[in-house]
C-alpha cells in the first residue's frame, strides 16, 4: 500500500513526516494557527471568556511589546490597562481579544511617541509568525489565488477583522471590523496594510507598490519614508479600509507555489473555519463603526445608519434599547472617544476637528465639548 506523505508546519517551519496520519497533521496545524484554547481561557475584567469576544493570534501586540521592553519601558503598567498578562504578552500560544490588543498598541504608541508605530512593527514582524496564514498564501498558485486564500480564513488569525479580496478591474484587498470596533484603531490596521504589502513582494519576488491605499482613521500626513512601500496615493478620512493593486497582480505566480501542500493546508482550512463558533458584533459596535466614516460629511444620521445596518429606524432604536443605548448616546460617546484622539495631534486645528466629527460650525463643537468636559477644547501634550 502506497504511503502519503503529510506535511505539517511547526512555528517557522515545514516538515514532511510520513508516519502521520491526516488526524493527527490536523491536530499539529491547529495548535499552531490558533493556539491552546484551554490554556487560552482567562477571564477579562467583565468576566467574560475569551472565547466569547473576538480574539487574536496577539503577534502584533507581542511585537509591541518587545520593542517597548527594548526601550526600557515599564511594559507592565500598560499591559494592565488593556486587559492583557505578561503571560499573554509573551506566550505565543495564547490568544487575546482583539480590542485589548487594539488598546495596548495605542498605550505603546503613546508611550514611546511613535505615531507610525503599526507601520514600523509591520516592516520588521517576521512573516511566517502569521502562521497557517502564511503557508496556505505562499503555497498557492497565483497571487489571487492567495489573496483569495487569506479572504477566505482570515479570521482563523484575526476574528475582529475579516480581509476580503476582489479581483477586477483591479484587486482590492479591504479590511472589515467583526464585534470590535473601528473608532479607536489606527496601529494595528496600518500593520496589516504594511504586512500585506510585504505579502504580495514575497508571493510574487516583485517589489510591488499599492495603486492606492484608502483608510478610515484621520491623519494629516504620512511620511515620505514610507512612500516605498504604499506609494504616493494614500488618502485617509475614507469610507473604506482597502489597498488597491493593478488587475494584472492577480495572474502572477507565486514563486512558492506547491499545489499539494497547499490542497492539505486548503482542506485543514476548511476544516478549522467549520468548528469556529460565529461571533456577533453587539449593535453598539455595528452602530459605531457604519458612523465613523459618515461623521466628516454630516451624515451620520439614524435614518442612513439604519438604511446602511439594513433595518428600519424603529428597529435600530429598539435593538440599541436592549443594549442599554439611544442612537444619540452611541453617537455622543463616539464623538467625544474620537475628540480626545484628535486633539493631540498638534497640527489638526479645532475647526477641522470640529468637521472630522461632523459640526458644521466650531462654537458647536466647543458646546459639546464644554458638555463633555465642563471646559473648552484645549491641545493635551
Amino acid at each position: 500500500m502506497r504511503r502519503r506523505a503529510i506535511v505539517c508546519f511547526a512555528r517557522n517551519a515545514i516538515f514532511e513526516d510520513r508516519r502521520l496520519g491526516l488526524l493527527r497533521c490536523a491536530k499539529v496545524l491547529f495548535a499552531c494557527a490558533n493556539g491552546n484554547r484551554e490554556r487560552a481561557r482567562v477571564r477579562n475584567k467583565k468576566g467574560m471568556q475569551l472565547k466569547d469576544i473576538p480574539t487574536a493570534g496577539g503577534g502584533i501586540a507581542r511585537a509591541a511589546y518587545a520593542l517597548a521592553s527594548q526601550e526600557r519601558v515599564a511594559v507592565g503598567p500598560l499591559l494592565q490597562r488593556a486587559n492583557l498578562s505578561v503571560q499573554q504578552a509573551k506566550d505565543p500560544d495564547l490568544r487575546m481579544p482583539v480590542k485589548d490588543q487594539i488598546s495596548f498598541l495605542n498605550l505603546v504608541a503613546e508611550k514611546l511617541d511613535d505615531e507610525f508605530l503599526g507601520i514600523r512593527i509591520g516592516q520588521t514582524i517576521e512573516l511566517r509568525e502569521m502562521g497557517l496564514l502564511y503557508y496556505v498564501m505562499t503555497s498557492s498558485r497565483t497571487v489571487g489565488d492567495a489573496l483569495q486564500r487569506v479572504s477566505r480564513y482570515s479570521t482563523l488569525q484575526n476574528e475582529g477583522v475579516q480581509i476580503g479580496c476582489r479581483i477586477g478591474k483591479t484587486v482590492t484587498v479591504t479590511f472589515d471590523y467583526l464585534g470590535v470596533s473601528r473608532r479607536l484603531d489606527r496601529h494595528q490596521i496600518e500593520c496589516f496594510i504594511t504586512l500585506l504589502v510585504r505579502m504580495c513582494r514575497k508571493l510574487s519576488g516583485l517589489s510591488l507598490v499599492p495603486s492606492r491605499v484608502r483608510l478610515m482613521h484621520h491623519r494629516t500626513r504620512m511620511p515620505s519614508e514610507f512612500a516605498r512601500l504604499f506609494g504616493s496615493h494614500v488618502a485617509f478620512t475614507c469610507d473604506a479600509d482597502e489597498v488597491e493593486y493593478p488587475s494584472s497582480l492577480a495572474r502572477a505566480s507565486c514563486v512558492n507555489a506547491d499545489s499539494y501542500l497547499n490542497a492539505l493546508l486548503v482542506r485543514y482550512c476548511d476544516e478549522a473555519m467549520a468548528q469556529r463558533r460565529k461571533k456577533s458584533a453587539t449593535w453598539q459596535l455595528k452602530v459605531e463603526n457604519s458612523v465613523v466614516p459618515l461623521l466628516p460629511h454630516g451624515q451620520a444620521r439614524i435614518g442612513a445608519i439604519a438604511a446602511e445596518l439594513g433595518v428600519s429606524r424603529r428597529t435600530l432604536a429598539r435593538r440599541l434599547a436592549a443594549e442599554g443605548l439611544t442612537f444619540r448616546k452611541v453617537l455622543d460617546d463616539l464623538r467625544f472617544d474620537l475628540t480626545k484622539r484628535y486633539l493631540r495631534e498638534e497640527d489638526l486645528p479645532i475647526s477641522e476637528i470640529a468637521w472630522l466629527l461632523g459640526y458644521r460650525e466650531t462654537s458647536a463643537f466647543n458646546h459639546a465639548f464644554k458638555r463633555w468636559t465642563g471646559s473648552a477644547p484645549k491641545r493635551r501634550s
